[in-house]
């Protein structure tokens, strides 16, 4: 299936070069002369090597054929994660290289889309949002309200997300799974 450059989005998969690269980063560029353009920060699945390209806003990329399976993520060992499939309930160990990324973003029992291609995992995909607990968060300073500065909090799964001073330890935030922002209180 072919895309628009600029309908790329972190965690896609692409075929490229003859292969199959998932995307890390992804980000628009619109420079001052020229056309504007997207500048990919992608990682072949096979091989293991990353790459950074930059794709014109008129090229049109091939977009793998995945076979997505929505899974039930249940623990993390020594050996990986493991997911349970809802249909089946086959469990699939998937390695941490494999989800590069993602795993801060995974909490038990919560249901993730597992990206399968020739009935190989090659992936997962994240819900746009995700609902953190804070763990650890500096106390906010009083009469500090007129600054907009952000303050790094540590939540559950163990991954700093800048939060706003009013954000203390115990809340539970949403956290935008695509670049690890945070977007309100749950």
């Amino acid at each position: 299936m072919k895309i628009s450059a600029f309908d790329i989005r972190p965690g896609n998969i692409l075929e490229y070069e003859k292969g199959l690269w998932r995307v890390l980063k992804t980000d628009f560029v619109k420079p001052g002369k020229g056309g504007a353009f997207m500048q990919v920060e992608m990682k072949n699945i096979e091989t293991g090597t990353k790459t950074n390209q930059r794709f014109r806003s008129e090229e049109k990329m091939e977009k793998a054929v995945v076979e997505p399976r929505t899974m039930q993520f249940l623990y993390a060992d020594t050996s990986g994660y493991v997911f349970m499939d809802n249909q089946s309930f086959e469990q699939m160990t998937l390695s941490e290289d494999l989800l590069e990324g993602q795993t801060g973003y995974l909490l038990p029992n919560t249901e993730i889309q597992v990206n399968l291609h020739n009935d190989r995992p090659i992936g997962v995909e994240l819900p746009p949002v995700v609902v953190l607990e804070v763990v650890e968060a500096e106390p906010s300073i009083k009469g500090q309200t007129a600054t907009s500065s952000y303050k790094p909090a540590r939540v559950e799964t163990g991954i700093t997300v800048m939060v706003p001073p009013f954000v203390n330890a115990g809340e539970k935030i949403r956290v935008n799974t695509s670049d690890g922002s945070y977007v309100d209180r749950a």
